[in-house]
């Protein structure tokens, strides 16, 4: 339910050493970067080097001096492996392997995923789902917005810039912020909606004051991680203390319990930092990846998968398009009662 929400919550913290990680201090690297921007990057060197670049690594913005950045990055790598040292962090990220014009291609790659997981739940959701169905019209916007955030999600790690990290950050508190909403709409929405207009245009002013601080004023790594720590925690009481409450009524609320612990279990994996194994797959790539699953478990209903893990015959059965279906089953009732 909060897959990207979980992640701007736990990379808040690091992203805020991002200015002075140990690699971009050293030295060496320093100067190799200056070095090389004084050989190659001005007058004829650099029109040698726009000439001989991939046409895709200038279409993805890579510049001769973020060559340089990355050349020098394995020199200082090289050279602290060579000395018995660890593996330092780089303007607070681990060292990886570029593919094609791919930053960081196992997390990218699994951004791609997931936002293709949700594209296909969604699919499956209104295609099982008439638009009768009281949260039809919610649930849909919030996959939406979900595949935004994991689009910028892909983009960012494909290409880590001001921009890009700031578009990752903003979409992924969209999505804790939409979970409350869809969460309200549900539990409290349905039985009173002007309650859900005024909540709704609380959360929108409480987004917008927090896109304008951080875009005008500051972007303060710290504030924003009290912040969406914040949401995310009343985000996560309110889902399960409703799930406790219905347990008995509604059986399939299990899912939506299961979909909150196993995001949560999940995003334990974002702990187990490490320096990328073969200088790809990192602790964050794998706690992506991880996540694929959660999709089907919040989106999809249907039988039962096989040749699969234990705990795999669950993700065949969703909470959103079962409740979806209970409400509208429960709202045509009503009316043949009335």
């Amino acid at each position: 339910m909060a897959g990207r929400a979980a992640q701007l919550v736990l990379l808040a913290g690091a992203a805020a050493l991002a200015s002075g990680s140990q690699g971009d201090r050293e030295p060496v690297y320093r100067d190799c970067v200056l070095r090389c921007e004084e050989r190659n990057c001005s007058g004829g060197a650099l029109k040698h080097f726009r000439s001989s670049q991939p046409i895709y690594m200038s279409l993805a913005g890579w510049t001769c001096r973020d060559d340089c950045k990355y050349e020098c990055m394995w020199l200082t790598v090289g050279l602290y492996l060579q000395e018995g040292h660890k593996v330092p962090q780089f303007h607070g990220k681990w060292p990886f392997s570029r593919f094609l014009f791919f930053q960081e291609p196992a997390s990218a790659m699994a951004s791609f995923l997931n936002g293709l997981a949700s594209l296909m739940m969604l699919c499956r959701y209104r295609t099982s789902v008439p638009a009768s169905s009281p949260m039809y019209h919610t649930c849909v916007a919030f996959a939406w917005v979900s595949l935004n955030a994991w689009f910028w999600s892909t983009v960012f790690h494909t290409r880590d810039t001001d921009l890009t990290e700031k578009m990752d950050y903003f979409c992924a508190s969209t999505v804790i912020l939409h979970s409350v909403y869809l969460c309200c709409v549900r539990t409290v929405g349905l039985q009173h909606p002007a309650v859900v207009s005024t909540f709704r245009a609380l959360l929108l002013l409480l987004l917008t004051a927090h896109i304008s601080y951080l875009s005008l004023v500051r972007f303060d790594y710290g504030y924003n991680l009290v912040a969406n720590l914040a949401i995310g925690m009343v985000n996560v009481v309110w889902w399960l203390a409703w799930c406790l409450w219905n347990r008995r009524q509604l059986p399939h609320v299990h899912k939506c319990m299961a979909v909150v612990m196993l995001l949560q279990g999940l995003s334990l994996l974002e702990l187990l930092d490490f320096p990328p194994l073969f200088w790809v797959l990192d602790a964050h790539a794998i706690w992506h990846i991880s996540t694929i699953p959660v999709h089907v478990l919040f989106f999809r209903k249907g039988g039962t998968l096989r040749a699969v893990p234990q705990w795999a015959p669950l993700l065949a059965h969703s909470f959103l398009e079962d409740d979806s279906l209970y409400l509208l089953k429960e709202s045509e009732t009503k009316l043949k009662l009335d």
